[in-house]
């Protein structure tokens, strides 16, 4: 990799602000000082250091987030803020995306990263990764709903989803369940609802996989996964 790609990956500024860096001396590889952008180094193997602090190179990164309401699941939007706007600089300039998506209106667990195969490998119909909701649902949901969604909902166009596990953590007017689905339809945990005559009031995301939310983090705030949670999510 070039170097002068490699510092500006890193988050040292454009490679105009790069290049001027590395006239200053302030570069050095393997102990040497290297003032030429063009020379090619091994992230891998060699030593980069700038004023003395070595530069750690990677070229994933892999992020939870507590997503909040009314912030959009996109790169980018003219009209409404996104959750790659929640980022700061050192994790955005990664120019990441979210791993599928949720609902402006709804919260919870998603995942951002720009690696296109990890997403893919969550994503994907085929792979079939569990996705865990809760969600408060005007109606009293009852053990009919709970056959209903095991065996597959015919849903409002005629499609009918794969079989979903619905508990019932309080029954009444309006009540409080938790749901695991396979798939990703769009709007489905609501579509699923409405096709029972029920109507979904707020809904979370909690779960991807093995993956549970971080309890610890805020609406609106993300951490790095570590090495084990990202070995979680691609082993099945």
């Amino acid at each position: 990799m070039r170097m002068d790609k490699l510092l500006a990956n890193m988050g040292f500024g454009t490679r105009k602000d790069v290049k001027k860096l590395m006239k200053s001396g302030s570069v050095h590889v393997n102990g040497e000082v290297v003032k030429e952008g063009k020379i090619h180094v091994n992230p891998d193997l060699d030593l980069v250091t700038v004023f003395g602090e070595e530069v750690k190179y990677k070229p994933y990164i892999y992020l939870m987030l507590n997503k909040p309401q009314g912030v959009i699941s996109a790169t980018e939007d003219q009209e409404h803020e996104t959750v790659i706007d929640l980022l700061l600089y050192e994790h955005a300039m990664y120019e990441p995306f979210p791993v599928g998506r949720l609902d402006k209106d709804t919260e919870g667990l998603l995942l951002i990263t720009n690696d296109g195969q990890f997403s893919h490998a969550l994503m994907s119909p085929r792979k079939h990764v569990p996705k865990t909701y809760t969600a408060a649902v005007r109606g009293e949901v009852t053990d009919e709903d709970i056959t209903l969604f095991k065996h597959g909902v015919t849903l409002e166009d005629g499609y009918v989803t794969k079989p979903a596990e619905l508990i019932i953590l309080e029954q009444g007017a309006t009540s409080v369940i938790k749901l695991t689905i396979t798939e990703g339809k769009y709007h489905q945990v609501k579509r699923m609802f409405e096709a029972v005559g029920k109507k979904v009031l707020s809904l979370k995301r909690l779960k991807i996989g093995e993956l549970e939310l971080d309890h610890n983090l805020e609406l609106g705030t993300y951490r790095e996964l570590t090495e084990s949670e990202i070995e979680l999510l691609l082993t099945k």
